[in-house]
């Protein structure tokens, strides 16, 4: 996780804890759990839109056996 051990997410939750207080933390915790959780859906729709159009391209580009076999007898 972007080679960060324990002691340095300690120190960095005590820091934001510190400069946003106890009542702003957790909102500003969910509504980063908010935008990963978003992220991830629209990336995940984007990634299986760019599989399904490779998926009809390469159906397009199929060449059929019976053709391949013609080509070579000649």
């Amino acid at each position: 996780m972007f080679g960060l051990g324990l002691p340095e997410l300690v120190v960095i939750l005590v820091i934001a804890l510190i400069i946003f207080g106890p009542k702003k933390l957790p909102e500003m915790g969910k509504a980063v759990g908010k935008a990963i959780n978003e992220f991830k859906k629209t990336s995940e729709g984007i990634e299986k839109q760019i599989r399904s159009e490779a998926d009809g391209v390469m159906k397009t580009v199929e060449v059929p056996e019976d053709e391949d076999e013609e080509e070579e007898e000649e």
